[in-house]
């Protein structure tokens, strides 16, 4: 069936109630092209919650009109949703069409039985987020729609399957499964025509097969194609081909067509090897990400994703999981031509709710629809190698769930055996929380904790028991009670997921020697400590971060505090952001991201993480729940009115020894490497001018790293993404504004208002910063910087040429040229 866009000419507004509406009492309808997130201009309060980043829950309407020419009578039409967010219902013409719980799955509704041909027609959306989602959810038609139209004969929607069951160097064959469906009353003869193309847009293989398709039948087929000297797809060489399957009448008049990306790539997996692509042995270095895209919100353009990718590919990641809910199409596309492996994960709650409203409410009536979606999308793309069933699940640890995930498992399989099926569990959360707090902290804190006392004391008993969890936890999920718990719902996985539960991975190489596992959520700053244990053993084939890109939501749960905050397990408002992650939300890294890669083994050079001088010889007080604490600290040597305060560098590096110089007087050596977390700390007293690190191994220097005090006034420097952009609704260009010395070096300490101002077919889609505490909005044109940087995102709204003005208190303007492209943009 034919698909064409459906993500232009609609608008949005609140839901009011009917009596309302009976009122006229109605919100104006405002234009918007999707993806769409309407909830991420509303204003945020005290009032809401922090999992949601303080926005506030709502019902919206989307409507459209459309008009469908005469020639489509007699058609199949259908209204493709990739994914809405959430509880939609769907009326076309005022009637209703179709209903759709979960808000990351996509689905399908039929309208050729609603529209009024060669008229104009109305369909309406309308969407429900309140009190579901554990983070920043969203809301709105946040995905890309379709308008989808077939002949009564047809190829079924997501029916098309590549697989590459055997491949060698001199060839590969590609096996090719697709349903053809018959609407009609009349016996069809059809010839299905099949391509496999290369990435040079070479036709490697092809295949022609008559089938006679009967009335009101469903035919399968099958076909088995020949590549010679095949060009597989991998990490570091993401070749892609394409299939194409063409369907022609009787008459050879082609009826219908279907395409898709695929990859020629073999997975094989054991416990004494561990996970192989094409043979050769991967560990995941992995991250991973919910579904935000920063400052535009849920909204899923492409590029937003695309760009994602690239990003955490550079910062030394070559997987992601998709936390805790399946991932967009354009993500894996994303992650097919960059090169990034994928866990595709399902749920994050089955029966057991862990919000309100959440998808539990509907999970039995829906799970199997929704896990088909997931596949089906999926099951192409070369990148997915895993689907997760389920997130820290709190069915998991009895026998009705393991029942439930053993179904899961199966119906993931029965769609897709060529990957793998996992599922991220939590031992606190199967064994049960307050068995393990019982175990990890005395009655008295845990009453101290939860009774009516004033805020300071409730805070010191939370924290107290955090730290004794931490402290208590690799001897706790060595327990015998923590084993059984989770034998069964590990047996019928073919990958253990093991949230927080390192502990465990060498221990149960000798309890369990078949048992494969994956550190599906680690905490980031344990990264020096757990990849070690990844690379000695190998049935663990890899680690994935929590988190590799932060997220609005959860808000400041890895937040690093010195008594100014009041808050327990997240931050107050007006907290944002969660805080914990390699990369923030506009894509710079922090100096954790460093840490990482130099412990990847990915990076030569020592990293200069400098604290700032001001909070110099506080204590930490408080730090949410992301593990232990990691001081902010920045790679800067210009820190105004600080000249003969002490001062503290971190010194991140993998060599044996590390030499930090001030003006070229030397502080000495300290040791680094693995041996000592990767990191050493020189004290020190600031003075301006130049700050160089030096790394030895053997006693031979290796690299060095060097920061310069700023001079000179501050300017604007304006830098996009890609000057050269295409005028369709997938696109967008990202700006990054930095506040510069005149000697180009970063200023992050005098942060100030900046204004962007976007003419020509162009609009600003979302503004600000990384600032993960602020009541700033990033639907405005003017927003703080934070430590000196802010993003704009534009989106084209048509050809030709957008200007882009920026400008902030005495700095001199500064103006960038984005040219919009007619040509549209191709997955491949």
């Amino acid at each position: 069936m034919i698909r064409t866009s459906f993500n232009d000419g609609w608008n949005v507004r609140p839901k009011v109630s009917a009596f309302l509406e009976l009122g006229g009492q109605l919100p104006a309808w405002v234009p918007v092209r999707l993806p769409h997130d309407a909830m991420i201009t509303a204003t945020r309060s005290a009032a809401e919650g922090p999992g949601n980043a303080y926005f506030p829950d709502g019902t919206w309407e989307y409507q459209k009109q459309f008009t469908v020419p005469l020639d489509a009578r007699g058609k199949r039409m259908f209204v493709e949703f990739e994914g809405v967010y959430r509880d939609a219902s769907v009326w076309v013409n005022g009637s209703f069409a179709g209903h759709h719980p979960y808000g990351y799955t996509g689905f399908t509704v039929p309208i050729d039985h609603l529209v009024r041909f060669g008229e104009d027609n109305e369909i309406r959306v309308e969407v429900i987020a309140q009190e579901d989602a554990r983070w920043y959810s969203g809301a709105g038609i946040y995905r890309n729609v379709h308008l989808v139209v077939g002949e009564l004969v047809h190829l079924a929607l997501n029916s098309l399957f590549v697989t590459t069951p055997e491949i060698d160097d001199e060839v590969a064959v590609v096996q090719v499964h697709a349903e053809l469906e018959h609407d009609g009353a009349v016996t069809a003869p059809t010839t299905i025509e099949t391509e496999i193309v290369d990435d040079r847009g070479v036709v490697v293989a092809s295949e022609s097969t008559p089938l006679t398709s009967f009335p009101r039948e469903s035919a399968t087929i099958r076909q088995r194609l020949v590549v010679r000297n095949p060009r597989r797809w991998s990490v570091d060489v993401p070749t892609l081909h394409r299939c194409k399957i063409v369907v022609r009448d009787g008459d050879g008049i082609e009826i219908d067509r279907d395409e898709t990306t695929f990859g020629i790539r073999s997975l094989q997996l054991d416990a004494a090897r561990g996970l192989r692509i094409n043979g050769e042995v991967v560990k995941l270095r992995g991250a991973c990400i919910h579904h935000d895209n920063g400052v535009i919100g849920a909204a899923t353009v492409a590029r937003a994703d695309e760009r994602r990718i690239e990003l955490l590919k550079a910062a030394g990641f070559n997987a992601i999981r998709s936390a805790h809910h399946p991932a967009s199409e354009a993500l894996l596309d994303a992650c097919d031509r960059v090169g990034m492996l994928v866990m595709d994960e399902a749920f994050d709650m089955w029966h057991h709710p862990k919000m309100r409203n959440d998808y539990s409410r509907v999970f039995s009536d829906w799970w199997e629809r929704d896990v088909d979606a997931m596949v089906r999308k999926g099951r192409n793309h070369p990148s997915v190698i895993l689907y997760s069933i389920g997130n820290e699940i709190p069915d998991t640890g009895d026998a009705f769930g393991a029942g439930i995930g053993r179904r899961l498992a199966e119906r993931v399989r029965t769609l897709d055996d060529t990957r793998y099926v996992t599922n991220g569990v939590n031992p606190l959360i199967a064994v049960g929380i307050q068995t393990i707090l019982a175990m990890a902290a005395p009655p008295a804190v845990n009453d101290g904790a939860n009774s009516g006392e004033d805020a300071g004391e409730e805070n010191a008993g939370i924290n107290t028991v955090m730290d004794r969890l931490r402290e208590t936890l690799p001897r706790l999920l060595q327990s015998q009670e923590v084993a059984e718990k989770l034998d069964e719902p590990y047996s019928y996985l073919d990958v253990a997921g093991y949230n927080y539960s390192d502990a465990r991975y060498a221990l149960d190489a000798e309890r369990m020697p078949n048992r494969v596992i994956v550190g599906t959520e680690t905490h980031n700053t344990n990264i020096a400590q757990n990849w070690p244990k990844v690379l000695a053993l190998p049935h663990v084939i890899g680690d994935f971060t929590w988190t590799g890109w932060d997220y609005l939501g959860e808000v400041g749960i890895g937040r690093v505090t010195y008594g100014d905050d009041t808050g327990l397990l997240m931050g107050d408002y007006p907290w944002l952001a969660a805080w914990c992650a390699d990369i923030d939300i506009t894509g710079e890294r922090r100096a954790l991201s460093y840490l990482r890669e130099i412990v990847f083994g990915l990076r030569a050079a020592p990293y200069v993480s400098v604290q700032d001088p001001a909070r110099h010889g506080q204590e930490l007080t408080h730090q949410g729940l992301a593990g232990e604490p990691w001081l902010e600290g920045l790679a800067s040597w210009s820190w105004p009115s600080a000249e003969g305060r002490p001062i503290t560098v971190d010194v991140l590096s993998d060599a044996d020894e590390v030499e930090l110089l001030v003006n070229g007087t030397t502080l000495g050596r300290q040791p680094a490497g693995e041996a000592h977390g990767f990191r050493t700390a020189f004290a020190t007293t600031f003075a301006p001018g130049d700050l160089v690190a030096v790394a030895y191994r053997d006693e031979v220097e290796t690299a060095r790293t060097s920061l310069s005090s700023a001079h000179g006034s501050v300017a604007l420097a304006v830098r996009v993404d890609r000057d050269h952009i295409c005028a369709d609704d997938s696109d967008l260009a990202f700006v990054d504004i930095i506040l510069v010395h005149d000697d180009g070096n970063l200023c992050h300490t005098s942060d100030r208002a900046v204004t962007v101002v976007v003419a020509g077919p162009g609009e600003l889609l979302g503004f600000g910063s990384a600032d993960p505490c602020t009541e700033a909005t990033f639907g405005e044109s003017t927003h703080d910087t934070f430590h000196g940087r802010a993003l704009a995102v534009v989106r084209p709204t048509g050809a030709g040429t957008i200007m882009v003005a920026v400008s902030a208190p005495e700095c001199e303007e500064h103006n960038v040229v984005i040219l919009a492209d007619a040509t549209p943009r191709r997955k491949d």
